[in-house]
């Protein structure tokens, strides 16, 4: 539950600010590994894959004005107050209580989409808020649901690193190698990441490390263009695991 209320300038100035950062947050998502296939036709492929020490955040801020200018996409202001906020930032807040009581006078909002195809599920799924994710589908919101460029709460919880999520998802029956409009699964969202706990939780429910981004990147790819060493073993250990025989 956040911890922000309405009634402080200053805690309204933070809830304007953290739900422009929700905004900046969905908008860069799909787009790194874009912007490494970018990064690969300006550098030469050797130069990055010797590289192991990308900046992530150089990396993101690239990756979100790249996107922003392409879908004309921008920051804009929102409420500062909790009544008027729709239903999707109450659920990227954390905010139960409040989504409950939307729920309570409108049950079309459990999956309704916003602009970009995301549902309230996948907004609390993007900001690690496990309580409203869980409320979410104890009343039947579908953890199936494709967005506008075929984004997942799948996707969304693995890119942000939230494992408890994903985990939850996974017992819900989702696609675990769905892919988004530049080929991007969880696994490999995961793997830019270096969530290291995604990464295994995924592979350990079957995600297919074979699966190549539409610029090439495999999982295995893409931790070496990074620099990901942990990783990098994670996925190692997995092909071995894989091709022990048994005993």
């Amino acid at each position: 539950m956040s911890a922000l209320r309405h009634d402080s300038p200053h805690q309204s100035s933070e809830l304007k600010g953290h739900v422009q950062v929700c905004v900046v947050y969905l908008v860069s998502l799909s787009a790194f590994l874009l912007f490494i296939e970018v990064t690969m036709e300006t550098r030469g492929d050797d130069e990055v894959a010797d590289n192991t020490d990308v900046d992530e955040d150089d990396l993101l801020k690239h990756s979100t004005a790249l996107t922003n200018k392409q879908r004309g996409n921008e920051v804009s202001v929102r409420p500062a107050t909790l009544d008027s906020l729709s239903m999707h930032q109450l659920a990227a807040q954390g905010e139960v209580s409040q989504v409950a009581a939307r729920l309570s006078k409108d049950s079309s909002l459990l999956s309704r989409p916003d602009e970009r195809g995301f549902t309230p599920l996948m907004w609390a799924a993007a900001f690690g808020e496990k309580a409203v994710v869980d409320f979410l589908l104890e009343k039947g919101a579908d953890p199936k649901t494709i967005a506008r460029e075929r984004e997942s709460a799948l996707t969304l919880a693995s890119s942000g690193g939230y494992v408890d999520i994903v985990e939850s998802l996974l017992r819900h029956g989702v696609d675990i190698n769905t892919y988004d409009w530049n080929g991007g699964t969880p696994l490999l969202y995961a793997v830019r990441g270096n969530h290291v706990k995604c990464v295994e939780a995924l592979l350990a429910k079957g995600a297919d490390m074979t699966i190549e981004s539409d610029s090439g990147y495999s999982p295995m790819a893409l931790a070496v263009a990074l620099g990901h060493k942990k990783i990098q073993k994670v996925l190692e250990d997995h092909i071995l695991k894989l091709y022990r025989p048994p005993t």
